[in-house]
């Protein structure tokens, strides 16, 4: 009892405080203060606020924040931080741009190969027309397969070659031809959509986005060069009277340099992005292998290896020659050619293959046209660049050399001599037995494959200015070149928190 008079007491007590007034006073009153709901609820929202600022200095979002702020120029002006970032191309390529332009270049070595069986099963005329977008699917019908036949049939090479071919050994032909030539599409839009993400998402420099699009550029232009070659075999006055229906050799040379410098533009470009990667995660190495291959004992070696590179190219498109013109079909040994190391001089330069009354084209075109001189150019160059490559190898252990020469390098060199004796093999055993596919595919890849081995050797004695000032600001500043190479993950890891 006495517990609830006490209680009645103080609440009698509080009563009294409040002021009593009339209605009107009431209504003419200030207003009080907030309630307490009203400022818990404030307080609530400030404590929310503070814990999102908290949040926001949390080390991915600095990190965001930071990357925003370096990839901004230097005077900016109405556009938003947001807009600024979005707009900004960064200073390193995203890592995986390396490995798609590897993996696209693998694809175009195997494309390469696979027109030379084309042209070696004699598959290349089989299809009389370029459809880009319709000629994407084979024929459907009994009734289409018939008038694709006809219209072969209507080809000099049936007429002149497969007069007793039928359908069924038509259509083996044409899938070869139909194969290579959907390879060749599925190229091009596996590197062309990539480009447009890459780009528009900028995940490379705006130097690789030039050579991106330079490389897309290349691709369709290597389809309009196919097509031009292909049309040189479907028309009698492009060819001699008489003569074995192909393409021009000229086309032919002309398609396979545009495919070789495709690949070697993906392949170095693609090394180039994986390498800059690896040389960041460690900027201290990464700058004692720029010092050890500035070294003046590397300059002929550097030199040496390009030129090496532009002689193995020249061979290829003289094999390319050689294979336009069927040259390979004679003088069948080696290192004779008949009853000597070369032909007559007679036959090397015969005037049946000059079009001029005064002779002044018998030179350039018999070199060019003359199976006899074009199959002899080809076993000088194919001879000069192996002697030029065990030449490189036994410069590069000299004392002086072998010293400054980095690991890499002295592997990249002793495998181009690897590369080199398996090419000449190759050459030498195709050649002894008459040209078999299989030999011929092996050598034309192995000719790709030596030329591959010398741009690498070449990329490994050379460090690009831009990568070189990345390391260097690596040094200067780790945290920065740090996030320059995670910054992807990292922002992708923080828009996926904010979510």
């Amino acid at each position: 009892m006495a517990f609830f008079q006490l209680g009645l007491r103080r609440a009698s007590a509080n009563l009294s405080r409040v002021p009593l007034a009339c209605g009107p006073c009431w209504r003419r009153r200030v207003p009080a203060s907030p309630s307490r709901v009203l400022q818990l609820s404030r307080a609530v929202r400030r404590s929310y606020a503070s814990t999102a600022t908290a949040e926001s200095k949390s080390p991915v979002a600095s990190l965001s924040s930071k990357l925003a702020e370096s990839a901004k120029p230097a005077a900016p002006s109405a556009p938003s931080q947001s807009s600024g970032r979005s707009s900004s191309f960064p200073e390193t390529n995203a890592k995986v741009v390396g490995y798609w332009l590897v993996g696209s270049a693998v694809s175009v070595f195997g494309i390469v190969i696979f027109g030379g069986l084309t042209r070696l099963t004699e598959s290349g005329l089989s299809i009389t027309e370029w459809k880009p977008v319709t000629g994407s699917l084979p024929p459907m019908s009994d009734a289409d397969w018939q008038s694709e036949f006809d219209k072969y049939r209507a080809s000099p090479e049936f007429k002149l070659l497969n007069p007793h071919m039928d359908l069924a050994e038509f259509k083996k032909i044409y899938f070869m031809e139909w194969t290579h030539r959907l390879w060749g599409r599925i190229v091009g839009l596996t590197f062309v959509l990539p480009t447009i993400y890459f780009i528009a998402r900028r995940r490379v420099t705006p130097r690789m986005a030039v050579n991106l699009v330079g490389i897309s550029a290349l691709i369709g232009f290597q389809g309009f060069i196919g097509w031009w070659m292909v049309k040189s075999g479907l028309k009698d006055d492009l060819f001699a009277p008489g003569s074995h229906p192909r393409v021009s050799q000229y086309r032919l040379t002309v398609h396979l340099a545009t495919a070789v410098v495709c690949y070697s533009w993906m392949l170095l470009s693609g090394l180039g992005v994986l390498r800059t990667h690896r040389l960041l995660r460690d900027p201290e190495a990464a700058a004692k292998a720029i010092a050890a291959l500035k070294s003046p004992a590397l300059n002929v070696l550097r030199r040496s290896v390009a030129g090496l590179t532009v002689l193995i190219f020249t061979t290829v498109l003289s094999g390319a020659l050689v294979a336009g013109l069927d040259a390979g079909l004679i003088y069948n040994e080696f290192p004779m050619m008949g009853t000597g190391l070369t032909p007559p001089k007679s036959e090397l330069f015969d005037k049946f293959y000059s079009r001029k009354e005064d002779g002044s084209d018998l030179w350039w075109r018999n070199m060019l046209e003359n199976p006899s001189l074009v199959q002899l150019d080809h076993r000088i160059l194919a001879t000069t660049t192996f002697a030029a490559v065990v030449a490189l190898f036994l410069y590069s252990r000299t004392g002086r050399v072998k010293a400054a020469m980095p690991k890499d390098v002295r592997k990249g060199v002793t495998g181009l001599l690897h590369l080199a004796l398996t090419q000449v093999t190759l050459g030498i055993t195709t050649l002894l037995y008459l040209v078999p596919i299989s030999l011929a595919a092996a050598h034309q890849a192995g000719a790709l494959a030596l030329l591959t081995g010398a741009l690498v050797a070449g990329h490994r004695l050379r460090m690009p200015k831009a990568t070189q000032a990345l390391v260097q600001k690596a040094l200067q500043n780790p945290s920065r070149v740090q996030t320059g190479a995670i910054s992807q993950k990292l922002l992708k890891n923080a828009a996926e928190k904010s979510h």
